[in-house]
């Protein structure tokens, strides 16, 4: 497969349908306030986790469905229960975001700023992890390792982090600093760790597939590219071998740019010798300058570790003998 330059990867392709910033969502804390008169004593007050079932416990009123509802719509709905469930007459229902479930992913390598970073819950997707750490670096190559929490839970999970004041009116604490232990029933192991490899460019060429949700805890690891040097040989001022550019696409007339310049005016034969892993034989390709300068296409990518060859040809070997017998005549005239 040709090397691919990470920098110019549509990695918008990688981004996951998210959730809204202002939607309720699974593991969000949320305080509702429920008020039917005047009086403190007329009104609940509650700080409430929404659980895995997308629900919200409240005293008095039960489990009530609000994931992926908009504020404004929970206090509808939780007005609606509390006169279906004849509670109250005309509840005056005030929901605020507490504290959003957020997924913690450390994101490592050849990024701009690697780090641990805080992603809301329903938008920690890949794309947004690049993004948070600031994207890709300059020698980023196209493979990404993620590696997901190691852990399992072999009968049922540990209950979640309490909350300060949980069912309990007049709080508005978050969460606490500690956690609580499982109870005797619960066994907790621990396993490896998933790890799975992408390539970038397989994710952002496949129109399905390509949604990459991450955990909390996950890790990714973005690889490094060390890409080979190529060479420039033939009829050029200044034959060598050059850096590839990290960072940057490189073509034909670029390295022969680089390369001073063509040594002979007339010169427009030439080959790229490209060798990949696992081929018995460098593959030859070749190429017409005076095309790849009027044509784009003809203007051949490069890749790290190709041979770019300037040859002779007739035209090349008159004009050399020309010059050659111009400096002779000289010689003589002089």
């Amino acid at each position: 497969m040709p090397t691919t330059n990470a920098k110019t990867i549509d990695l918008t392709r990688l981004a996951s349908a998210t959730l809204q910033n202002d939607l309720i969502n699974k593991g969000d804390v949320i305080e509702v306030n429920i008020s039917a008169g005047l009086s403190k004593d007329d009104t609940i007050e509650v700080v409430s986790r929404v659980n895995d079932r997308g629900e919200a416990s409240l005293p008095h009123v039960g489990d009530v469905p609000l994931e992926g509802l908009e504020l404004e719509e929970a206090e509808a709905v939780i007005s609606t229960a509390c006169i279906e469930r004849g509670l109250f007459r005309a509840p005056h229902v005030t929901v605020t975001m507490k504290r959003p479930k957020v997924n913690r992913v450390t994101v490592v390598g050849a990024v701009e700023e690697q780090g641990t970073y805080e992603l809301r819950s329903g938008q920690t997707d890949l794309l947004a992890a690049l993004v948070a750490a600031g994207g890709l670096a300059e020698d980023a190559g196209t493979v990404v390792e993620i590696r997901h929490p190691g852990y399992r839970n072999t009968r049922r999970p540990p209950p979640a982090p309490p909350i300060a004041g949980d069912g309990e009116p007049g709080t508005g604490h978050a969460l606490t600093s500690h956690t609580e232990a499982a109870p005797a029933e619960t066994s907790v192991k621990q396993a490896t760790a998933e790890a799975l490899r992408v390539d970038l460019t397989s994710l952002t060429t496949v129109s399905q597939g390509n949604r990459l949700e991450l955990e909390d805890g996950t890790v990714i690891m973005v690889e490094r590219r060390d890409p080979q040097p190529i060479q420039v040989l033939g009829l050029v001022r200044k034959p060598d071998v050059y850096d590839f550019p990290v960072g940057k696409n490189l073509r034909v007339l670029d390295a022969l740019a680089m390369a001073g310049g063509i040594d002979s005016p007339v010169a427009n034969k030439l080959y790229v010798i490209r060798r990949r892993p696992g081929m018995p034989e460098p593959a030859v390709i070749e190429l017409s300058l005076s095309k790849a300068k009027r044509n784009g296409t003809e203007n051949l990518l490069l890749e790290p570790g190709d041979t770019v060859s300037v040859e002779q040809t007739p035209a090349t070997i008159v004009l050399e003998a020309v010059r050659m017998i111009g400096i002779g005549v000289s010689g003589r005239l002089f």
